[in-house]
């Protein structure tokens, strides 16, 4: 190797063989190669890849002439309307760092984010003033609002709110080019909060270069290509959307805004916009497919599901109306999807029961990850029995740089230089892994550990059941039993006994729970997850309430 002449200037930090990491070159290089293409539809308004970067421009511009400086945060509250997408690259491009919040949060949660996440400027949807109005004197960091008022919603702003309208947001900036590029790719880009149900949500701190790479994985695993047409079945505030609105812009696709999920409304866009892709949890899979509106699908669309395990179920049905499915798997601390059920070569000629069941797999890690492991107490891989259960930890470029303020849960996530997932699972023969179960939600019983997900499956195969929960109730002899809360299908019925004994054909008797409640609906958080705390605060209420 002594003839090999030395290298200067390259790869290294400077080099010309360098350049931080940010998917605002996304957007840029996509507005100079697809200027005239359509990037954002929503209605009756359409934009181009010029007029989504122009918007992003003037966006910037006008925060940064409100004051808005590097690392500042900018708070964006509204469902998935364009001006939350152009946010994605208007808030970074002004150096600062975008905030999306739940729009489903009460007022005091809103409030608390806002203060937690120092957010200097909040822009907040009309519709969502209600959740607003009542933050009295708001944040003390807080130094501006904003109101976006969508004529479709039909929403007035309240005065209480007041607020400068976005229009004149937009009119303090200008067209005047910004650089696209960062300093630093290890910069905050955003910060998600986590959905707080065993106490306050945590800020989940997303960099530049975790986003792109995410971003790119997304094109890859779900199948995109300057074709796409996505459609926003998915919250932008949730995982920043998974980081497509960053993923889209990449490669030059077409991102459908939709308000709300309505799945006769959802039916309408896929026939009439051409939608090629979206995604959701499987409570959204299965409105969709359960829906009136519902026919086999005469072109391509790709559903990307994640959020909870999906049963093989939701994924036959979704497959027989023509739908192609990608199950990934991820947390709000790895920029939502980290891994994906990477289908093999053999399983499309297995029969659709079989192929459903491999396809319900978390699997492995997507192509921009370290991977997964499912560890023990002692971080020792577990073996690839898939029956020893061990939790799912991960690493590398598209796990949080940290909790936002927050060092003593940050290093706790950390312990052993791998986040720690709460996840339980277990890793197949063939490498792949399979969830079954968060490490709170595992019943113990009678010594045994019982898989909720396990009995869920179960539940779900029976021609009347159309969602299941289960969790942990107490038992004076075996500690802790399973109970199921079930949905029916409408126009179909099922006993209580008749439930019970369909687990049991399929599961070893003690997992099959022993009593089952009837709903209406699943209490469910915005992002379709079923609520297991809500159903064990209301099965606890329900024995407090026997034992008086």
């Amino acid at each position: 190797m002594d003839d090999v002449p030395a290298v200067t200037g390259g790869a290294g930090e400077g080099g010309a063989g360098y350049t931080p990491l940010t998917p605002l070159a996304f957007l840029e290089r996509s507005a100079q190669v697809f200027p005239g293409k359509t990037a954002i539809a929503y209605g009756d308004r359409h934009a181009t890849y010029a007029e989504f970067a122009a918007h992003a421009t003037r966006l910037a511009r006008g925060l940064r002439a409100l004051g808005v400086g590097p690392g500042d945060r900018v708070a964006y509250f509204a469902p998935n309307v364009p001006e939350l997408l152009v946010a994605h690259f208007g808030v970074p491009l002004a150096g600062a760092v975008l905030v999306a919040i739940n729009t489903r949060l009460a007022p005091a949660e809103v409030g608390h984010i806002l203060d937690h996440s120092g957010a200097k400027v909040l822009v907040v949807d009309a519709t969502l003033h209600p959740s607003v109005a009542p933050l009295e004197g708001g944040p003390a960091s807080l130094e501006r609002i904003v109101t976006v008022t969508d004529p479709a919603s039909g929403a007035e702003p309240d005065p209480a709110v007041g607020g400068l309208p976005y229009g004149e947001l937009l009119a303090l900036g200008s067209d005047d080019p910004l650089s696209w590029s960062v300093p630093d790719e290890n910069a905050a880009i955003s910060i998600n909060y986590t959905s707080g149900t065993t106490g306050r949500p945590k800020g989940v701190v997303y960099t530049h270069r975790g986003a792109y790479l995410n971003a790119l994985g997304e094109v890859l695993h779900s199948r995109h290509s300057p074709d796409s047409v996505y459609l926003w079945t998915l919250p932008m505030f949730h995982c920043n959307g998974w980081c497509t609105p960053w993923a889209l812009a990449a490669i030059g696709g077409t991102q459908v805004c939709l308000r709300a999920v309505d799945a006769a409304e959802v039916w309408r866009l896929i026939d009439e916009e051409g939608v090629t892709h979206l995604n959701g949890a499987p409570t959204v899979l299965l409105a969709i497919a359960n829906a009136e509106r519902a026919h086999a699908l005469d072109r391509p669309l790709t559903v990307t599901t994640a959020g909870a395990p999906p049963s093989p179920t939701i994924i036959g049905q979704m497959e027989r109306l023509g739908a192609s499915i990608v199950h990934v798997y991820g947390l709000t601390e790895t920029y939502g999807p980290y891994a994906v059920c990477e289908p093999q070569p053999g399983w499309p000629g297995l029969d659709a029961a079989e192929r459903s069941r491999l396809l319900a797999r978390q699997g492995v890690g997507m192509v921009q990850t370290d991977g997964l492991r499912v560890v023990d107490g002692a971080m020792r891989d577990v073996p690839a029995d898939g029956e020893t259960l061990g939790e799912i930890v991960m690493r590398g470029n598209n796990v949080m740089k940290g909790y936002h303020r927050d060092e003593a849960a940050t290093a706790e996530a950390f312990r052993g230089g791998w986040f720690h997932s709460g996840d339980l699972g277990v890793r197949h023969p063939d490498g792949y892994v399979e969830l079954r179960d968060r490490s709170k939600d595992i019943i113990i019983s009678g010594g045994e550990n019982i898989s909720t997900v396990e009995v869920e499956r179960a539940l779900d195969s029976h021609p009347a059941v159309l969602e299941a929960a289960v969790v942990a109730v107490p038992d004076d002899r075996w500690g802790e039993r399973p109970k199921a809360f079930v949905v029916l299908r409408p126009g179909r019925d099922a006993t209580e006994a008749e439930l019970i004994g369909h687990v049991r054909e399929r599961l070893a008797h003690f997992k099959a729970p022993d009593r089952v409640d009837f709903l209406a609906e699943l209490p469910k958080t915005s992002t379709g997850k079923i609520q297991k705390f809500e159903l064990r605060a209301r099965e606890r209420a329900g024995r407090e309430g026997r034992a008086r």
